[in-house]
């Protein structure tokens, strides 16, 4: 079963866990969400979490070799990353809130995602 997840496609989170930066690591850094992954509970960040694949030399139609070394982004845990508040470009908590919108004369409920640290709207 798939767990419901506060962290979507699309959203800029920051790295919380882990090695600085200034050591190796990716603490610190901030970067897009690829892609997410509920069923493991990661998420894939652009520019995270980068591992070395090596790919072995084969040949292509064009007589060419296409081989060697490529990195990739690795999917990171989910409890590694926060979502980074818009207003302050600082990670923060993730928080729901029903408010009513009036569509074509029609009030309608929806829940919102907010950032914990403003209350601004995500």
């Amino acid at each position: 079963m798939a767990n419901k997840l506060k962290i979507k496609k699309g959203d800029l989170v920051q790295v919380i866990a882990g090695a600085r930066a200034s050591r190796g690591g990716d603490r610190g850094k901030q970067g897009k969400v690829l892609a997410v992954y509920p069923e493991r509970n990661r998420v894939l960040v652009e520019g995270v979490n980068r591992v070395i694949k090596h790919k072995k030399a084969t040949q292509t139609q064009a007589g060419g070799t296409a081989g060697g070394r490529e990195t990739h982004e690795a999917p990171i845990h989910v409890s590694n990353v926060a979502l980074v508040d818009p207003k302050d470009n600082k990670p923060t908590r993730v928080g729901y809130r029903e408010e009513s919108v009036e569509r074509d004369g029609r009030t309608k409920t929806v829940r919102v995602r907010y950032s914990r640290r403003t209350g601004e709207e995500i």
